[in-house]
């Protein structure tokens, strides 16, 4: 079933005018539905807030039709704001506090842009552990996108991540590793995802701490992982999440902030991620030297490949499928008391 507009926000309005279905509160009321209870923590930088709110919960809304979702989103401290940002989550965001009280099924935690080497020293990192804690022992799963996983896997496992010599950023090809894990249900056994960061925690990372790797590429090493559980805690290292054009305009902020003498080294263009056309439009931009206003996106936005986008949704409404399953029919206390704790997804595998 759809998403629950239990508050007002705008990246619900723009997914209702593209032609999702969102509910209303009391249209929702009336309907004998299951709802599920989403966390969305939501600790990415100003320019990026409202495009994560969207992109997470279009995701969530087309992925599945088992429940009524109500997504709430709310951040921690830490987290540089300007002001308007800060006076717009102050409006919208919801209070961890009280959501811990009133309880939830599940989190999506996102990452943000860190400053520090090690993650320890974030201003934001006292704040992502308690979470990290009280989700642990409350919900069913925690589902972590990028520097999410990294700040999980640090936490919990002391697991530091190290830096690449060159940012992995494009769109890379991987490959199911466990195919019997009920969250790669109907997954195709190869599939693309884009990645975009400078740091990796290694599959040999993940091994010695009993975190089995589900899904791994040759050019990007692990996509994605798991609590030795197989579900409390899911690993992205890449995005599924992201839209057509994030990548884009990631290139092109880096880009300006090149030429403003704000970075060190050109980006390079996002690999696996323009047709050839593409390539050329891009290449021969640069080498015009033309002015970041002349940057081409709109041209080359239609000469992106977009082959990641049904995997996305297959992998959410496995996630929540399952976190319905264990939070619905009687699992959640097999799963949560640790019944069977070396294999609480057996009874789900196929």
């Amino acid at each position: 079933m759809p998403l629950v507009a239990h508050r007002p926000l705008a990246a619900l309005d723009r997914l209702r005018a593209e032609g999702q279905e969102i509910l209303d509160v009391e249209r929702a009321h009336r309907q004998d539905i299951r709802e599920l209870h989403i966390g969305l923590l939501n600790i990415m930088p100003d320019g990026a807030l409202k495009a994560t709110e969207r992109q997470f919960l279009r995701l969530i809304g087309n992925s599945n039709r088992i429940a009524q979702f109500y997504v709430h989103i709310f951040t921690v401290p830490g987290v540089p704001r300007s002001a308007d940002i800060q006076a717009y989550i102050d409006a919208h965001y919801e209070n961890f506090d009280d959501l811990a009280a009133e309880g939830l099924d599940a989190i999506i935690f996102t990452g943000t842009n860190p400053v520090h080497a090690d993650l320890a020293q974030e201003d934001y990192w006292p704040h992502v552990q308690r979470v990290f804690d009280w989700a642990d022992k409350n919900v069913t799963s925690v589902l972590c996108s990028c520097l999410a996983s990294h700040l999980a896997l640090r936490h919990f496992y002391g697991i530091p991540r190290l830096r690449r010599a060159n940012k992995l950023f494009g769109v890379y090809s991987h490959r199911v590793l466990d195919r019997s894990h009920p969250m790669l249900t109907n997954i195709n056994t190869r599939f693309d995802m884009p990645h975009s960061r400078w740091n990796d925690v290694g599959a040999e990372s993940f091994t010695a701490c009993g975190l089995p790797v589900l899904v791994a590429g040759e050019e990007s090493g692990v996509a994605m992982a798991s609590s030795p559980d197989g579900f409390r805690q899911i690993y992205f290292q890449g995005h599924p999440e992201y839209d057509h054009n994030s990548l884009l305009k990631e290139y092109r902020r880096d880009l300006q902030q090149y030429r403003e003498g704000n970075s060190g080294r050109a980006p390079y263009l996002p690999e696996h991620y323009f047709t050839p056309a593409g390539i050329r439009l891009a290449n021969a931009y640069l080498a015009s030297g033309a002015p970041i206003s002349d940057f081409p996106e709109a041209a080359l936005l239609e000469e992106v490949d977009v082959t990641w986008r049904d995997t996305a949704k297959a992998l959410f409404a496995n996630w929540l499928g399952l976190v319905y399953q264990l939070t619905h029919q009687d699992r959640r206390l097999q799963f949560m008391d640790g019944i069977d704790p070396a294999d609480p997804l057996g009874r789900l595998r196929r």
